[in-house]
């Protein structure tokens, strides 16, 4: 990368000078603080703009060229998005990006928190690159696993024009053997993608056509070189070292501003395309993508003139503008085939809190004609007021249907709050009838019961018991924790209503208490209840601890004078 630098041609130079005079215009009024860094090193061209320094290890583009279409001047109206997600804009098309191209940069900013939180890369910056380098992927095209529908490709890097850099790929990224191209929706050189490309969506491989591969690259070549993107330094430097130009730097600050200030979802390829590259300034795209495959950019046409005649009465001059050709219509992909969503026997959907539901959502894509479609990305979205997840604690996961147009949505992992809740599915990219599934949590269980000791439980009257009543919940077998219990001093095996003498528990005001709520169990099952204190009453007097799901015991406690044999049979002023 290094070696390829000093034959680079830098962007505000003359052959770009004026696209690069236009897009440093606008984003020096639209981007806060986007010449803030570099105030002091001389211009590039001739032009106000102040040049970037290079970057030791150059860039990840090759300074191959770029859309220099700015965001509107007016921000999107952000109104509050009832899901979790970004705030749904009223207006602004250009707010719009498409929801695979979206999830990717999402998936993208969630891993680099986690494995380098301290870059703290927001995914509204690899939105904006995005948009800078392709459109958002061309609107969104493409399929299913968030590969583009043809190649992206920039031009030839052949030094004619854009820098020099020979072939380093034999062809396998670019299709060309002789001269390296920029490739996929965030234009990665293949010489950088070698060491920079990185597997965002799981299928094993490292593809820089795949927008989930080619967002994940590019975040962590940001973060590459522990910039913390929270700070003005760091994000300057980050985004100078992927294409090496203050232009360019102005305008990706424009756009990651505009998406934070509202943003919102559009179906696949339906998203819009800038029409102006910073090497157009002709008015005539350069680079020629093959013919089988989408071009890169829209053609930046000149408006048509009229017709004008020579001279009076004589023959009208020739059309100088050549006619804009036909766009080929755009081929359909599996989600467009898909009218419906529908239920692949899942089951009824019952968890106890805490626990992981037995059954798994199953979804099928089907056509208007019930057609299995393959290969069709299914968004699954828990909502309303629960505390339940699926695997890995996200409440929203994309899953691609299988040969047989099923999607298998992840575990769901019931949560602390009982009740229902409902699971939601849509197509991605894509309008479809969906189909939704209710799924209920119930409280946590014990079907039994068990003193943790045998010791006897004896008091003389006005005394307190010695030893505390422990007891161990179980279900199934297993530990039983976090169930709810109760225990009441009842007046007879019969007669479950609280006892109004015997032994009692006792309040902050050292009151008798002889019914406690609310009790629950430790992680390990255990129940521990507060001491008990004994009144002058002697006898057998009975204290029941009953839990969530039916399971009951019944504890005896003995209160006999000290010199008074025990006995087995309760005195009558016991329970009277």
């Amino acid at each position: 990368m290094a070696a390829h630098f000093g034959r680079r041609l830098r962007k505000g130079a003359a052959t770009t000078a004026v696209a690069a005079a236009a897009v440093a215009a606008l984003s020096a009024s639209q981007a806060p603080g986007a010449t803030g860094a570099n105030q002091d090193r001389p211009t590039a061209a001739g032009s106000s703009t102040p040049a970037p320094d290079p970057s030791a290890d150059g860039d990840a583009t090759g300074n191959s060229p770029y859309y220099t279409d700015l965001p509107p001047l007016k921000s999107p109206d952000p109104s509050p998005s009832p899901t979790i997600g970004t705030p749904v804009a009223r207006g602004g098309t250009e707010a719009g990006i498409p929801a695979t191209v979206l999830d990717a940069y999402r998936k993208a900013e969630a891993e680099l928190r986690a494995t380098k939180p301290g870059c703290n890369l927001p995914w509204q910056l690899l939105a904006a690159i995005g948009k800078v380098e392709s459109g958002q992927a061309g609107g969104g095209r493409v399929d299913a696993d968030g590969t583009t529908i043809g190649r992206i490709l920039g031009p030839q890097l052949d030094g004619n024009g854009f820098a020099l850099i020979k072939d380093t790929d034999h062809g396998a990224y670019d299709g060309n053997s002789h001269y390296d191209q920029a490739v996929g929706p965030m234009q990665f050189i293949p010489s950088t993608w070698a060491w920079a490309g990185r597997d965002g969506n799981g299928d094993g491989k490292a593809d820089p056509n795949n927008v989930y591969d080619a967002a994940l690259a590019a975040g962590h070549y940001l973060c590459r070189n522990d910039w913390d993107m929270s700070t003005e330094g760091g994000l300057h430097s980050a985004i100078l070292s992927y294409n090496n130009s203050q232009d360019y730097l102005n305008l990706v600050l424009n756009w990651m501003d505009y998406y934070r200030k509202g943003s919102h979802s559009v179906p696949d390829g339906t998203g819009g395309v800038p029409s102006h590259r910073s090497d157009d300034h002709t008015g005539r795209p350069t680079g020629t993508p093959t013919p089988t495959e989408p071009p890169r950019t829209k053609p930046h046409h000149k408006p048509d003139k009229p017709h004008k005649p020579d001279k009076p009465g004589g023959p009208a001059s020739p059309d100088p503008t050549p006619p804009t050709p036909p766009v080929p219509p755009k081929p359909p992909t599996p989600s467009d085939t898909v009218d419906h969503l529908s239920d692949a026997g899942t089951g009824k959907l019952t968890a106890r809190a805490g626990d992981d539901f037995a059954r798994r959502i199953s979804t099928r894509a089907e056509t208007r004609t019930g057609t299995a479609v393959g290969k069709v990305r299914i968004r699954f979205t828990i909502t309303g007021d629960t505390d339940t997840t699926f695997a890995g604690g996200e409440k929203v996961a994309t899953v691609a249907t299988d040969v047989k147009g099923v999607a298998h949505a992840p575990a769901l992992q019931a949560g602390e709050k009982t009740g229902d809740l409902t699971v939601t599915t849509a197509v991605v990219g894509h309008r479809a009838k969906g189909v939704d599934y209710t799924a209920t949590v119930t409280a946590r269980t014990a079907d039994t019961l068990a003193r943790t000791s045998d010791t006897p439980l004896t008091c003389t009257p006005g005394g307190e018991f010695a030893d505390q009543v422990q007891v161990k919940a179980t279900y199934k077998g297993a530990v039983a924790d976090q169930v709810a219990a109760t225990a009441v001093l009842v007046k007879s095996e019969d007669d479950p209503t609280e006892n109004d003498k015997g032994p009692s528990f006792k309040d902050a005001d050292g009151k008798p208490v002889r019914t406690l709520t609310g009790l629950k169990t430790d992680d390990k099952g255990l129940l521990t209840l507060p001491k008990l204190y004994a009144d002058d009453t002697t006898g057998t007097f009975l204290l029941r601890i009953t839990t969530t799901g039916g399971a009951t015991l019944t504890v005896e406690l003995e209160v006999a004078a000290a010199d008074a044999p025990a006995g087995p049979t309760p005195s009558p002023s016991a329970t009277s």
